[in-house]
């Protein structure tokens, strides 16, 4: 099932943008979250390996229905910078990789249309350094680069670098994220996602895209921390779907979204207006 929520105005004067064709906002999402692919469902061999080994360390993977839609929306994006915030050990991003780059083993005759830039934020650094081995067997390096610093650092020091260059030649320090940023996948835990996603509002280009995973609706009372009490884990998803309201309300004032049930839960498609 797919929800399209859009801002009207934009509907109203035409899409476009990211290098996508001139339409308007719904039919722009209409094509993105579609079941046209040129892909298969067949996991890729160096991702399903990884999938086996984030078995073996107690990590839940998103299923298999997130992983195929958000590489089908993101071969429909002809991004030129890509974030992807959560690298874990490389699940989803061998996933990407295999869309820009194809089986290492066996690669494909021409070359694939593939972003400029890919950024992996994964701030534990003992994960960073198993992206980076990921990396070098996609023979990505000079485009893909492992972050091992948080989200909301990187995306604070990147707002603070826009305002304070924006009238320095391009010849300036450059952006900790190579911009403009037309596509930011956030796969992090579910408490997490909200402020993330938020974040990435800050820094995504006009018209570029946030695939993110809506958190579950709480259910039961919870009630709340006692006063120098730590929340609970039911409280912190209380608190973490507040924030998440707090990011649907942005959206439907400002932006335009789309929702996408999959197995295993709601992707959500965000879209910057212009």
């Amino acid at each position: 099932m797919i929800e399209i929520r859009v801002n009207i105005a934009h509907v109203m004067s035409g899409g476009g943008g990211v290098g996508l064709p001139q339409m308007s906002e719904r039919e722009m999402f209409e094509k993105l979250l579609s079941s046209d692919s040129d892909y298969g469902e067949d996991e890729p061999q160096i991702a399903a390996n990884i999938g086996q080994q984030m078995l073996h360390m107690n990590l839940i993977p998103l299923t298999r229905a997130f992983r195929v839609k958000i590489r089908d929306i993101s071969s429909k994006i002809p991004a030129r910078n890509v974030v992807l915030v959560g690298g874990g050990i490389g699940h989803l991003a061998a996933w990407l990789l295999d869309l820009w780059n194809g089986d290492p083993a066996n690669p494909p005759s021409e070359p694939r249309p593939r972003p400029d830039t890919f950024r992996i934020v994964e701030p534990a650094g003992k994960f960073g350094v198993i992206i980076d081995r990921l990396v070098r067997r996609h023979s990505s390096e000079q485009w893909t680069q492992v972050l091992t610093r948080s989200w909301q650092e990187i995306t604070a020091e990147t707002s603070s670098w826009a305002v304070a260059t924006a009238a320095l030649p391009s010849s300036a320090q450059p952006s900790p994220l190579p911009q403009p940023i037309d596509l930011i996948i956030i796969d992090l835990p579910e408490n997490q996602r909200p402020n993330a996603t938020i974040a990435a509002l800050e820094v995504i280009s006009h018209g570029g895209f946030i695939l993110v995973k809506e958190p579950e609706v709480p259910t039961g009372d919870v009630g709340v921390p006692e006063d120098g009490d730590e929340p609970n884990d039911a409280q912190r998803k209380v608190e973490s779907f507040n924030q998440w309201m707090k990011v649907i309300r942005e959206c439907n004032e400002n932006h335009s979204m789309a929702f996408i049930e999959l197995s295993g839960g709601t992707l959500a498609v965000i879209r910057r207006s212009t």
